[in-house]
């Protein structure tokens, strides 16, 4: 249309134009706090106290200080809340402080690939605006670094239009401990008033702290709640049960098969490299010299092109290069999983059970992402059995609160059969019932959530593969306890009533025929006729080495040959100190013993132990069995399973084989071996190698 209705449809567009300005991003967090986990009252509070206690965690690891944690909890007039939360860490440098807690989107962990708690850079600023803005009280910040003679004391607000801090009343003093007036050597403290809501249950700061201390057994964890008078309402404290800290994670190169379209062109316009071979090598992990050259060759593109010229459809050829080309798998030295072992300890000092197992999976990739599964479960103690059973979700030793129902970890658990091992499971659908308590943790250097707030985990096909594997394996482990525990139950009935009664009769029938009493030993066998295995688990305190002892009892009338297997907690740190018997090791964590010949009536002992383990960490085992007949109190080996775990061995050695010969590439051989592979004519023995054990790859 012309004339005047064109006209003001042009006026109309630019003032619609000049409406239009900048949002900075701590104005939008701010009109969107939902999206940060302060979506009510109760929930704000857990999630604050997440930011603090995530932020001292990460803080006291990297500076390699065993964490202690206190929380403090006091109630005010009307839902007004204040936190206190306070660390042993290494501190604050007084320039850094305005950054850390009032600057959105600032953050040392968004583009490092390896296993981290946050990235985004949002947590405690949030926690800073969320009080200012329901509140209006500011954040006050006490830290204090190991080499500086005083702490810095300062006051912060958030100014939301310029995403930077403001603060006030700052001034340096020593810091000292309010209960024994000692000087806080190093560490930080925050307090800050905010509209909040204290509560008990599942979802709460109680409960989200309990999870944070099974998965942190290396933290001391302190909770104290007061009501508005001052008296205390909650006092916990959950005491680290182990001196190790987590392994620290290394830095990885993005790996090809989970790079996209948009990132490889940004990486190609800011290469360094001068040449397509060594871009490739250098920006990339899992591209041997073999691999880089056979990209190139299927994706049409010459080895010493330049990466900034290569175009669009170059990218696109390339990118599907990557899937179809073999490629070695990405270092997992990125990842830091709890441990078998330290698992069993975080459980143990939250919850009060008689059985435990647990397994670590060894790492795996999806989509160039390296992730690895932990699973743990136990049974019994004070653990309710009149509904469903606990799930303890975590993503990189963080808890998952909310959204259990949506969460790929709960609905890996609703898709076993939990009634074949020994839990209620009423049409096999939903989460089973029973006393019992099952642990999921997901480590990776990618969680896909499904939301902004990071509370479930998003459907993945091979995680939740390797979830539903290391629940079966826990699965299996109490379906052994339990049946165990019932035949050894019931032949130490019968075998008590035996050798109650007829010792009786023997003794009143000789004295009325005048005979000496005869041997019971062929009868009783007869009776009972069954193999019985018992095994006691001890810890000699002298030594400080942790024993097994296994008795293997014939009471059948025949001779029998068995091997006995016995599943011990193998670690780096722990070693077999003594094993008078000898054997062999079957897989990792599984050591057999040939018996020789059991005659009727006969027993044969089976004794070793331990280094490397503190008291009450070996509490509960599996004892399996080779041979005919069955064994009371033991298990038959399920070879197949074995078999699939010596497999799993030999990818992860072959894994770490051709990662080594990887890492030659390094930065820290980064001279020499850029001379050897690209400035040499004949790099054939570096392919043969890496072909070598790509042939191989699984």
């Amino acid at each position: 249309m012309g004339g005047p209705s064109g006209e003001f449809e042009m006026v109309d567009a630019r003032d619609i134009s000049n409406k239009q300005k900048q949002i900075a991003v701590s104005e939008f967090f701010e009109k969107n706090k939902h999206f940060l986990g302060f979506d009510s009252l109760q929930r704000s509070l857990i999630t604050a106290v997440k930011e603090a206690v995530d932020n001292s965690l990460d803080a006291c690891e990297e500076a390699r200080i065993l964490p202690e944690i206190k929380v403090e909890i006091n109630r005010q007039k009307g839902d007004d809340i204040e936190l206190i939360s306070q660390d042993n860490g290494p501190g604050i440098p007084r320039d850094a402080i305005e950054n850390v807690f009032g600057k959105f989107l600032l953050g040392s962990r968004f583009h490092a690939i390896r296993q981290t708690r946050g990235q985004q850079g949002i947590g405690i600023t949030g926690v800073v605006m969320y009080a200012q803005l329901t509140t209006g009280a500011k954040t006050r910040v006490i830290s204090k670094i190991a080499k500086e003679s005083s702490a810095v004391f300062v006051e912060l607000g958030l100014d939301t239009r310029k995403n930077k801090a403001i603060k006030s009343r700052e001034r340096r003093d020593v810091w000292a401990d309010e209960n024994t007036g000692e000087e806080i050597a190093h560490g930080l403290k925050i307090s800050t008033v905010m509209k909040a809501k204290y509560q008990r249950g599942k979802q709460s700061v109680f409960q989200y702290l309990r999870m944070t201390s099974i998965v942190n057994p290396h933290a001391t964890i302190t909770l104290v709640v007061k009501d508005r008078d001052g008296d205390i309402l909650e006092d916990a404290k959950w005491i680290r049960t182990s001196e190790k800290l987590p392994r620290v994670v290394e830095e990885i190169k993005p790996h090809p098969h989970g790079i996209q379209l948009g990132t490889l062109q940004r990486m190609l316009r800011e290469s360094e490299q001068n040449r397509m071979t060594s871009f490739l090598r250098h920006n990339f992990s899992g591209v041997s010299v073999r691999a880089a050259k056979e990209l190139l060759s299927k994706s049409e593109i010459e080895e010493n092109r330049h990466p900034k010229r290569i175009n669009s459809e170059d990218t696109k050829r390339l990118i599907h290069s990557f899937q179809e080309i073999k490629l070695l798998p990405p270092p997992t030295d990125c990842l830091s999983p709890i441990d078998d072992l330290l698992i069993k300890k975080g459980l143990s000092k939250a919850i009060d059970s008689r059985f435990a197992s647990t397994v670590t999976r060894l790492p795996s990739v999806s989509q160039g992402n390296p992730f690895q599964i932990e699973v743990g479960l136990v049974f019994g103690g004070d653990l309710t059995s009149d509904g469903p059973i606990e799930v303890l979700r975590f993503a990189n030793r963080v808890p998952l609160m909310y959204q259990q129902g949506g969460c790929a970890l709960t609905k890996a658990i609703e898709s076993i059969n939990w009634k074949q091992y020994g839990l209620d499971h009423p049409g096999g659908k939903g989460l089973p019932k029973g006393a019992a308590a099952v642990l999921i943790h997901l480590a990776s250097t990618n969680v896909q959530f499904t939301s902004e707030a990071k509370e479930a985990v998003s459907d993945n096909e091979e995680v939740f593969e390797e979830i539903r594997k290391g629940l079966l394996e826990v699965g299996r482990g109490l379906k052994n306890h339990l049946k165990k525990n019932t035949q050894r139950e019931k032949a130490r009935e019968k075998f008590e009533l035996v050798n109650v009664i007829l010792p009786e009769i023997a003794n009143k029938t000789s004295k009325i025929l005048g005979r000496e009493v005869p041997d019971l030993a062929p009868v009783i066998t007869q009776i009972m006729n069954a193999v019985f295995c018992e095994e006691e688990l001890g810890w000699d305190k002298e030594r400080k080495v942790a024993t097994c002892s296994i008795k293997v009892f014939n009471y059948t009338a025949r001779a029998r040959a068995y091997t006995i297997l016995l599943k011990w907690p193998e670690s780096e740190s722990v070693s077999i100190v003594e094993n008078s018997n000898g054997g062999r090791k079957e897989a990792r964590g599984i050591w057999a013993w040939r018996l020789d010949t059991l005659n009727p009536g006969s027993s044969a002992t089976i004794s070793i132990a331990l280094s490397g383990l503190s008291k009450g960490d070996w509490t509960d085992t599996d004892v399996f069995f080779r041979g005919n007949g069955d064994i009371i109190g033991a298990t038959k080996i399920d070879e197949k399973l074995l078999d699939e775990i010596r497999k799993n061995e030999a990818i992860n050695v072959v894994r770490k084989e051709m990662l080594e010969v990887n890492n030659i590439t390094t930065e820290n051989n980064q001279v020499e071996v850029q001379e050897v592979v690209f400035n040499d004519n004949d790099d054939s023995e570096i392919i043969d190698i890496f072909s070598k054990f790509e042939e191989e790859e699984i």
